[in-house]
């Protein structure tokens, strides 16, 4: 990226620190919570508020004498895939522990959507020996279009195992359930006991029996999470939480000893459901080397004016990374830099890049840019939440969102009876409330179609660290 352009990027995130003041990080913030209730798989509570959500897929593991009901589709298809539903659990939980005094009334709507998961991925490794990663046939569940509560796809567990490895599904599990067990601890002591004690166990399993689930479960598993970036990382983040939430010499060491094994050739800007990289060095950030060097390394790979910058920028100013919905780089880089700038703050210490000098304001402020971003300050003055702003996608890939609710059309709708409502030009009959879509492309431009799912479909991910930084901008 020339200067000329990194000026043009920080133009125009000046132009959208300019507009922050019509931005209502608390309406934004209870509406990305809102969203996971919409998400929700299994036997619903009389507490439900997205109300055209129904009872779903409650059935699932009865086949081979399991209880896997319960837990969170991923996005906009009927299937549960724990990888992904494990990292966002436990960025859910990261956002309450480093913002929660500024959630408000919406904590406890935010423990309720961790609890959910973690619920969830307590029956995910109920059996000893075994996890279950996924639940639903990918491939039968992606060639229909219906509701959940319709589904009739099959509802096969995927599991991995002793002999059938899956260290990378296995260990974000352990680092889900000790992140939540942190924010349990305070509440329900003996909730948080029970997410502590699993953690250690599945930690224990993705560590003795090592592999990735790719090998095992590869046909199922990919190519919609599969894992590109190995199981190490996993193994090392699963260990940082664990050391979080434990303080014990033994995963102080463990990851002193294995953060060796990650790839080396991995940008500093890896962050997300696959690659755990800039996260460790994150959370260990507070510890000797290698962590504190490598976070301000993470730092001059994502601001725009670095020299050494990894990422692109939109003309507009969003973080653009390679793939489908990219939203997901940007809320959850930009969670790192909010987080980063605490200890920066509390030192009172800068980062050099190169002879660009980034201060602890400063990322807060390329953070703030990308929220500001996706609520609407960006060239088509659109809000990338649905149901935030006067503008927001209305034609979202969500099998729930696009067809009647069972209130409006109590018949069954079968695998392709959906499809006319997957072609129509109209807007989704129901309103995923907080949903963000993957975003707009390089160019800032966004087709607002269903049949664009990598910029049109929402995510559980990429909602998770937005919740963090809506509590914070909500407060400061």
């Amino acid at each position: 990226m020339s200067l000329i352009q990194r000026l043009s990027v920080l133009g125009m995130a000046a132009m959208a620190i300019g507009l922050v003041a019509s931005h209502d990080y608390g309406e934004a913030l209870t509406k990305s919570i809102f969203f996971y209730e919409g998400q929700r798989s299994g036997k619903l509570p009389p507490t439900q508020r997205i109300t055209w959500r129904k009872d779903s897929a409650l059935r699932d593991g009865f086949e081979i004498g399991v209880d896997l009901v319960g837990g969170y589709y991923d996005a906009g298809d009927n299937v549960k895939f724990t990888f992904p539903m494990a990292f966002s659990i436990t960025m859910l939980a990261w956002s309450v522990l480093e913002f929660g005094q500024s959630l408000g009334t919406d904590l406890q709507h935010s423990l309720k959507a961790i609890q959910w998961g973690t619920d969830y991925l307590l029956k995910a490794t109920s059996i000893p020996g075994f996890v279950f990663a996924q639940v639903g046939d990918p491939y039968g569940d992606h060639n229909c279009w219906e509701r959940p509560e319709d589904m009739d796809t099959p509802r096969t567990p995927y599991a991995v195992s002793k002999e059938f490895p899956g260290s990378e599904v296995s260990a974000e599990i352990a680092a889900a359930l000790a992140a939540s067990s942190m924010v349990f601890r305070p509440i329900n002591r003996g909730y948080s006991a029970r997410l502590l004690k699993r953690a250690r166990m599945v930690f224990e399993f993705a560590d003795k029996y090592r592999g990735s689930y790719n090998d095992s479960l590869g046909p199922w598993a990919c190519p919609f999470y599969c894992d590109y970036s190995g199981y190490q990382d996993e193994l090392v983040w699963g260990a940082a939480w664990l050391l979080r939430a434990t303080k014990a010499p033994f995963y102080r060491n463990y990851v002193l000893v294995n953060i060796q094994n990650l790839d080396k050739s991995s940008s500093f800007a890896e962050f997300g459901w696959d690659t755990k990289h800039a996260g460790i060095n994150l959370i260990k950030s507070q510890t000797p080397e290698p962590f504190i060097t490598n976070a301000d390394k993470f730092v001059c790979s994502v601001l725009p004016e670095s020299p050494t910058v990894s990422v692109s920028y939109s003309p507009g100013g969003l973080l653009i990374k390679p793939g489908g919905s990219n939203l997901q780089h940007a809320t959850a880089l930009s969670f790192l830099l909010l987080v980063y700038s605490r200890p920066l703050s509390k030192d009172s210490r800068v980062i050099h890049c190169g002879n660009v000098v980034a201060t602890p304001a400063r990322l807060i402020q390329v953070a703030r840019s990308q929220v500001d971003y996706i609520l609407g300050s960006n060239p088509l003055n659109m809000s990338y939440m649905v149901g935030y702003g006067k503008k927001f996608p209305e034609r979202i890939h969500h099998r729930g969102s696009s067809l009647p609710s069972i209130t409006q059309h109590s018949q069954h709708i079968d695998c392709t009876g959906g499809a006319t409502y997957f072609y129509t030009n109209n807007p989704n009959p129901n309103l995923l409330t907080g949903a963000v879509v993957g975003g707009p492309d390089i160019k800032d431009s966004y087709a607002d179609s269903r049949a664009d799912f990598a910029h049109s479909e929402p995510t559980t991910y990429i909602n998770a660290p937005l919740v963090g930084l809506l509590a914070y901008f909500k407060s400061h």
